[in-house]
């Protein structure tokens, strides 16, 4: 354990393929619902495209924010600061000094699409035709430094990179920006806004990514044996962390806690993970270790599941080698089955979750699993939410990236 200062959750704020808040998105979730729709564009014909759909973002923050912040903010950052504020005002918009005020909001790719847009106008229109605020808003950390200055926070400002799990990593940053006494609260999560042909035909070209063209809402399908591979997603996650202190001196309302963080590398493959699984189990352990609970107290997992051959099973065999024969009363839920793959987004958005499943004591469930595969090694939720037990208990949220990177986050009841 860092220190003995403990972290809660007091506010949550989310933009997703399933809704433009989180009561929308989470309504959804538990419904079964999916957010993969055929991209109502040309890009397939025009890119030759082998593949037509994505987990789209379900309102345009165009809706929400005024016409000068979408101008100025790349898509990422447009929804992280919808995200944010969302978050800010559900926590009850604390009264806190901006010194003892952080931010870390992760993206694993940044302003892509602002990156790209900029490449076009320089070569079709030349220099003088570039936006002014091109860099700041392509830079990765540009969603972590706007919401700094939405909320005046002081006591720093970080945008960790680290792929698929950067937006868990955001979490656990913030939580040990807390824990040491950097900071009384942070505004943490994770965002990603590259729903662009580019992308989609790189990640087809590495086989990555599901060509379910005739299906969309049932194309990502963790753990079923059909698998094959994963639905892009946007969108953003964010939570209000707080020292357990500050809360109960200003009598906010807590979700739950996030009382361990656990980071490994594999140091195995740029994409693939470690088959034996060696990474994931130690950021698991370390952090269980760090939130001081044992294999009997996990009652719940998000998985990372992507919906691709390897990593799903990877992750299956990492949770029975951890908790042994008490995975067996664990619910493992796949959410990415609903909303897509966010990127730098996903591991925010199952923190939260994760959250509201501790918070509500409801699993919520993994969609098209039709023929799950006989070597998955723990129990899923499937089709319809399941309940919790009572009492203390904690969950882990798994998320892993591209280049080696294992995020653990363990979440109790408060």
């Amino acid at each position: 354990m860092t220190s003995a200062r403990e972290v809660v959750v007091t506010g949550l704020g989310a933009t997703t393929p399933l809704g433009g808040d989180v009561a929308s998105t989470w309504e959804a979730a538990l419904a079964g619902a999916s957010g993969a729709r055929t991209l109502e564009n040309d890009w397939a014909e025009k890119y030759g495209l082998p593949v037509t759909f994505a987990a789209t973002i379900k309102v345009d923050p165009a809706e929400v924010l005024s016409r000068p912040e979408t101008k100025r903010m790349d898509p990422s950052t447009q929804y992280a600061i919808v995200a944010a504020r969302e978050a800010w005002a559900d926590a009850g918009s604390p009264e806190v000094d901006g010194e003892r005020l952080g931010a870390v909001v992760s993206s694993g790719i940044g302003g892509l699409w602002t990156i790209l847009d900029g490449w076009d106008t320089l070569r079709e229109r030349g220099a003088r035709r570039m936006l002014p605020m091109t860099v700041p808003m392509l830079m990765p950390n540009s969603p972590s430094a706007y919401v700094s200055l939405e909320f005046g926070a002081r006591a720093g400002t970080h945008a960790l990179v680290s792929a698929c799990a950067s937006g868990a990593e955001a979490v656990g940053y913030a939580a040990d920006m807390i824990r040491t006494g950097r900071a009384d609260v942070v505004v943490a999560g994770g965002t990603e806004a590259v729903i662009h042909p580019m992308p989609l035909g790189a990640f087809a070209a590495s086989r990555t990514i599901s060509l379910r063209n005739d299906d969309p809402q049932r194309a990502s399908r963790p753990y079923d044996i059909d698998r094959d591979g994963f639905v892009l997603g946007e969108g953003a996650a964010v939570l209000v962390l707080e020292s357990a202190e500050h809360a109960a001196a200003r009598g906010a309302r807590v979700y739950a806690k996030i009382s361990g963080v656990g980071l490994s590398s594999d140091a195995y493959h740029i994409t693939s993970p470690d088959p034996e699984g060696t990474g994931q189990v130690s950021a698991m352990r370390f952090a269980m270790q760090d939130a001081g609970v044992g294999a009997a107290d996990i009652v719940h997992i998000n998985a990372h599941a992507t919906s691709t051959k390897v990593g799903d099973l990877t992750e299956t065999r990492s949770i029975r080698t951890l908790l042994g024969s008490d995975a067996d009363h664990v619910q493992l839920s796949a959410t990415k089955s609903m909303t897509g793959h966010l990127l730098g987004g996903a591991g925010a958005i199952e923190s939260l979750f994760a959250v509201k499943a501790i918070n509500e004591r409801l699993a919520p469930p993994t969609i098209n699993v039709d023929n799950p595969d006989p070597e998955l090694q723990v129990p899923l939720v499937r089709d319809e939410p399941v309940k919790l037990p009572g009492g203390d208990i904690a969950a882990i949220n798994n998320s892993f990236g591209f280049g080696g990177h294992n995020v653990a986050l363990v979440i109790q009841s408060a």
